[in-house]
């Protein structure tokens, strides 16, 4: 069933509804279904999730059934890998901070939609404010799961795992 066809049926029910005391609950559960099914084919139709445009900076709408938000040092692949999940387009560069907000993507799950928040790279000292680091966190913090990604090939040298867990562990995250 697609979302018009669960606004209508939910427009029809509010219409059939008597107005009194016993049934405004109902009522408000209805209206707050109606304005969340209508925001989300907003977006839907003007693109949003798909070209990262759902908001703005840090500051991302929460879409879909779930959110997995991206972690990682500069330049191990969050972008590549938001732009291979999700129809996202996500900048891609050479150098490190190519990302420098938060960039949102939908993608498809056993019939879920899951967000999928590309985060810029966070370095060691971020719980405590370094490099955006708080601005970072704060988002991960709102996320249903964290994926913390990393560069393999510079993994053995730089413990670059350790360092994101004791980040993420400074501000209660586990």
């Amino acid at each position: 069933m697609g979302a018009l066809e669960k606004i209508r049926e939910i427009e029809a029910e509010m219409a059939r509804t008597q107005k009194n005391k016993a049934t405004n609950y109902h009522l408000g559960t209805l209206k707050a279904k109606l304005a969340r099914l209508r925001s989300e084919l907003l977006i839907e139709q003007t693109g949003g999730s798909s070209s990262g445009s759902s908001g703005e900076g840090f500051d991302v709408a929460r879409l879909g059934d779930a959110r997995v938000a991206l972690i990682g040092f500069p330049s191990v692949g969050k972008s590549t890998l938001l732009s291979t999940l999700t129809a996202t387009d996500s900048e891609v560069a050479a150098y490190e901070f190519t990302t420098l907000t938060c960039v949102p993507g939908t993608m498809q799950y056993k019939g879920s939609r899951v967000q999928v928040l590309d985060l810029p790279g966070i370095i060691e000292g971020a719980a405590h404010g370094k490099g955006r680091g708080k601005e970072v966190i704060a988002v991960a913090r709102s996320a249903d799961a964290i994926l913390i990604v990393l560069d393999a090939g510079k993994e053995g040298l730089n413990r670059h795992r350790e360092i994101l867990e004791t980040e993420l562990e400074t501000v209660g995250l586990r």
